[in-house]
């Protein structure tokens, strides 16, 4: 009898928020493609070198949800450097293992067909991704005559916004929604919602174009007849302002993200920030220095390149917890890397946060001097490998609220430019 080669082991992956999104439209075959595309396509996969690498051996690579349940397949066909990551793209036909049982108004999201079996084709179906205005339910009312009308919440990640611009989480959408069905069922007309997870291409090159693409393919393939668009002006009724749920910046979660060398007097800095802050009485205030959070949090990590980027994504995953139920985190952490830093401010924003980027820019020369821990007398010496600043290199912030020095200036005279950032943007009082 013929031996058997050993089973391989399943590669998995969990996806982006936003690639989730579009693993669900794809699933429901809304999207009208077969699974996730190559450079330049509008349903892109993006995974770590090491994942890409053995997904191209075994060639199936598992996507599952943040808890690890196995929701899809991808037939890896090819793989595809990226210009601005060390992650790599795969493209293959994706083929659904389960779909999605939890999450707020889940029940609302349903597939093409499911849908076409509640609406017929004299319903008039309005995309929805902001909250809807007297105006909008006036002309609505108007134009639906004696017709059904469905509201397409376009609850994506990135997508929905307010009339301001914005963002707004997929629950508050969805709730300003059902009210706009309400106050239409006011007046007559029978009203109904259902969800779809429409994502945006945030900053990724042609945005805009896909963003409209993908857009009219999702309102085709949900739309069983004709649409109309809303005006995107006007009074938003109260009901659905109240909806909305939205917070004053100084109740909004907050995170403070100092970024620079070692020794450039950031987690000082950090430290004097979160004296004011506790001192004020009016936040609740958490404090995540890097070294801190590797000795209780991340103990066990080694210092590779990988490591440190899990040890800054563990203070993110943390920082955007806190977050989420309105405290303020201060964060203190080198964090060298410009796409690990926007990683930490997408997990803080995904959670309704603001994120907040201090580039503490002390020259290297100056922190070397400081060297109160003789790190960069040993990276000099060859005895730290990856040593930021010496073998390993910093990237500086472009997206940084604020830029400070230390050099020669008193902590108390750089707190107040930080300071002044915070009270200018409203998330703390004076």
């Amino acid at each position: 009898m013929p031996e058997q080669s050993p089973a391989q082991p399943t590669v998995q992956h969990c996806p982006t928020p936003r690639e989730l999104d579009d693993l669900e439209l794809l699933a429901h075959g809304a999207l009208g493609l077969r699974g996730f595309e190559g450079p330049g396509g509008l349903v892109t996969l993006q995974v770590p070198a090491v994942v890409a690498a053995a997904a191209t051996d075994t060639g199936t690579l598992e996507l599952v949800d943040p808890e690890g349940v196995p929701l899809a397949t991808v037939t890896v066909e090819s793989s595809y450097d990226l210009p601005t990551t060390d992650a790599l793209g795969l493209q293959g036909p994706v083929r659904p293992l389960a779909h999605h049982e939890f999450g707020a108004f889940r029940r609302l999201y349903l597939t093409p067909a499911q849908l076409q079996e509640q609406y017929d084709e004299a319903t008039m179906t309005v995309p929805v991704a902001g909250p809807l205005s007297e105006e909008d339910l006036d002309r609505i009312k108007k134009e639906a005559g004696d017709d059904a009308v469905l509201l397409l919440a376009l609850a994506g990640h990135g997508t929905p916004r307010t009339r301001e611009g914005d963002p707004l989480d997929a629950p508050a959408l969805i709730r300003a929604t059902l009210k706009a069905a309400d106050l239409l069922g006011d007046e007559g007309v029978t009203a109904g919602v259902v969800a779809v997870p429409l994502a945006a291409r945030a900053d990724a090159p042609g945005a805009d174009r896909k963003d409209q693409e993908l857009r009219d393919r999702v309102v085709a393939a949900y739309a069983p007849g004709r649409t109309l668009e809303p005006i995107g002006q006007g009074t938003v009724p109260d009901s659905i302002e109240k909806a909305l749920a939205r917070k004053t910046r100084d109740q909004q979660g907050l995170a403070v993200f100092f970024t620079g060398l070692s020794g450039s007097g950031k987690s000082t800095l950090a430290r004097a920030l979160h004296d004011v802050v506790l001192e004020k009485g009016e936040r609740t205030v958490t404090s995540l220095d890097g070294d801190v959070v590797r000795r209780h949090l991340s103990k066990g990590l080694t210092f590779s390149k990988e490591d440190r980027e899990t040890n800054i994504a563990r203070i993110g995953w943390v920082a955007a917890e806190i977050s989420r139920h309105g405290g303020v985190a201060i964060c203190s952490p080198i964090a060298p890397f410009d796409a690990t830093r926007k990683l930490v401010r997408s997990m803080v924003e995904d959670a309704g946060g603001a994120f907040v980027l201090i580039h503490v820019a002390t020259p290297l020369e100056e922190c070397e001097r400081r060297d109160r821990k003789g790190l960069y007398a040993k990276a000099r010496a060859g005895q730290i490998p990856e040593f930021t600043g010496i073998s390993s290199p910093y990237e500086v912030p472009e997206d940084a609220a604020v830029r400070v020095d230390t050099t020669g200036r008193s902590i108390e005279e750089v707190l107040d430019e930080v300071l002044a950032v915070l009270y200018d943007g409203g998330w703390l009082v004076r």
